[in-house]
């Protein structure tokens, strides 16, 4: 009987044991998004699905998870990207979304960074250009940008990219917060105001489609501003990081007509207390079969993030890759 017990104290000894060392062996590793109506919140739960490993999960030729082994990735829902690369940079969060303006201006310490630089930012990959939307309500119109004149109008949540760039876009037109009702609002929340007649407009950059505007098109209906090829230029000469780009007809059902808008590079970044074993391992899983299937399955920009396009548009921004990301690129051929 004493033989029995002290077997099992030993196995019960043994598990806790062993419980304990995959306790150490987990590491956290979370991931600012955006607002959960937004493109970045839908596509950074891919990203965090796709490198988590946590111990005890069954082998990935097992059909198990892919992902780092021992890692648990968490996506948070932020005020995107200038909230993002600014916790990166602190060690806040280890990763983040951001849009390729917002970065160069962290990085480099100008515009709305100035003397506050990020130097620690690094990049993993560009995953897919971010649309520009000026939503307004069914029926709707503008003669032009300067038409925002005394309207409430949506310009994007504090400390995000799209404020950023939407300020810098609005003064190349002479509308300014001094002239405008803005309201700081994530999308979500601007849709909503939309629905309920509180805004005129509002503003918000993301892959397309995004699910508050996709609900609002199904209920109140919207209408989506068309830039003016002047406007383009003017906006282009104000935000160099940005980019001509279309909205296609049919993209939100309700909009039966091609917008011309803007876009820039949506991006994943870190920083340089990341290990470069980490961020190497984290880039591998970016880019395994198993979250090819995740990004073609989970929305519809997961279908253009692609390993070959991973480094388009990296070197003008002057931000350097972090050095596991470099390593794997070096790795398959990219660099």
């Amino acid at each position: 009987m004493k033989k029995k017990i002290l077997a099992g104290v030993v196995a019960a000894t043994l598990l806790t044991l062993g419980s304990a060392a995959q306790a150490a062996e987990m590491k956290f590793f979370r991931i600012g998004t955006g607002s959960s109506g937004g493109t970045y919140f839908a596509i950074g739960g891919l990203i965090a699905n796709a490198i988590s490993n946590p111990p005890g999960s069954r082998p990935c030729d097992q059909g198990g998870s892919c992902g780092v082994p021992g890692l648990v990735a968490i996506a948070q829902s932020t005020n995107a990207s200038a909230h993002n690369v600014t916790a990166i940079n602190a060690g806040q969060m280890e990763a983040g979304l951001t849009g390729a303006a917002t970065l160069y201006y962290a990085y480099h310490g100008v515009e709305k960074f100035k003397g506050k630089s990020k130097p620690k930012l690094r990049v993993i990959a560009k995953l897919y250009p971010e649309d520009l939307h000026l939503v307004m309500p069914k029926g709707a119109a503008l003669d032009g940008l300067t038409d925002l004149k005394g309207k409430r109008v949506g310009i994007g949540q504090a400390g995000s990219g799209t404020q950023i760039a939407v300020e810098m876009f609005l003064a190349a037109q002479g509308v300014n917060r001094g002239n405008i009702d803005e309201a700081e609002l994530n999308n979500s929340q601007s849709a909503e105001r939309i629905a309920d007649g509180q805004l005129d407009a509002y503003f918000y950059a993301g892959g397309t489609p995004l699910a508050a505007v996709i609900q609002l098109d199904n209920t109140k209906g919207l209408e989506l501003y068309s830039f003016t090829d002047k406007e383009v230029k003017q906006s282009l000469e104000a935000v160099p990081y940005y980019a001509q780009s279309s909205i296609k007809a049919g993209t939100y059902p309700g909009v039966t007509y091609d917008v011309n808008t803007l876009a820039v590079n949506g991006l994943l970044v870190t920083s340089t207390d990341q290990s470069e074993e980490m961020i190497y391992n984290v880039t591998k899983a970016l880019w395994n079969k198993t979250t090819r299937k995740l990004l073609d399955g989970g929305h519809a920009k997961g279908k253009v993030i692609r390993m070959e396009t991973a480094l388009e548009g990296i070197k003008s921004l002057a931000v350097p890759l972090h050095r596991g990301a470099e390593k794997f690129y070096r790795e398959v051929g990219l660099l």
